[in-house]
């Protein structure tokens, strides 16, 4: 997945006024002092300009005569974006947000993977045993760990052959990353490898309802793993 680059100093600028638009630091409405706000990231005005016009396309700030820079309304912000996704959850310590995504994958993912295993092609199947190949190779890597998951995820719904929920990797895989470093630091020595393979197991053999109750139970682990990190 393309994502905005935060290298460099326009990135960095980029991202760091985005986190202060969606973690309250600049709320809905306020007028933005450009060149106060320069000074302050040490960055010319033109470096700013090229910044906003970034968060203007993803609907975060707009530009008025008179009225000058200001944060859009929360229901203008293109909140599938996945930079915006992405900054949002980096700005949030209430676990709101981990809550909105175990909501939407439980709607989304059980029924996409029956799909998948009444349409799964032989490339498929081989890019989710190569995902839990990887899973299970991680042993501990967090970082490998976290990308085999997503890969195994996004290989489900690449597996349903149905364009729109394929695109539904925007929320799940930018959400579940981060997801996964949090809930992998509390629990590093948990094991995801079994759940994930009675997942393929069903797609394999081309049974929609083992498949979606696979999932229903991968799941639910998922939350019990994020009523661990919530009580922490």
């Amino acid at each position: 997945m393309v994502r905005y680059s935060e290298r460099g100093l326009h990135g960095q600028t980029v991202q760091e006024i985005a986190r202060r638009i969606l973690g309250g630091g600049l709320d809905p409405g306020d007028t933005i002092d450009v060149a106060a706000l320069g000074d302050e990231l040490n960055v010319s005005l033109t470096a700013m300009r090229e910044a906003l016009k970034v968060l203007a396309a993803k609907g975060l700030v707009a530009s008025r005569q008179k009225r000058g820079t200001f944060v859009r309304p929360r229901s203008d912000w293109s909140l599938l974006d996945p930079d915006v996704i992405r900054w949002q959850f980096a700005n949030r310590d209430d676990q709101v947000f981990l809550q909105n995504l175990a909501e939407v994958r439980g709607i989304i993912e059980p029924q996409a993977v029956r799909y998948a295993a009444l349409r799964r092609t032989p490339d498929d199947l081989a890019a989710l045993d190569e995902a839990l190949a990887a899973m299970k190779a991680a042993d501990g890597d967090l970082t490998r760990a976290v990308q085999a998951d997503l890969d195994f995820h996004r290989a489900l719904l690449t597996a349903t052959h149905n364009e729109l929920l394929e695109r539904m990797e925007v929320v799940i895989e930018v959400g579940l990353a981060e997801r996964d470093r949090l809930v992998h630091g509390v629990r590093p020595h948990d094991d995801p490898v079994p759940s994930h393979r009675t997942v393929r197991d069903a797609v394999r053999d081309a049974d929609p309802n083992r498949a979606e109750q696979a999932m229903h139970d991968l799941l639910s682990k998922a939350v019990r793993d994020l009523d661990i990190l919530t009580a922490d």
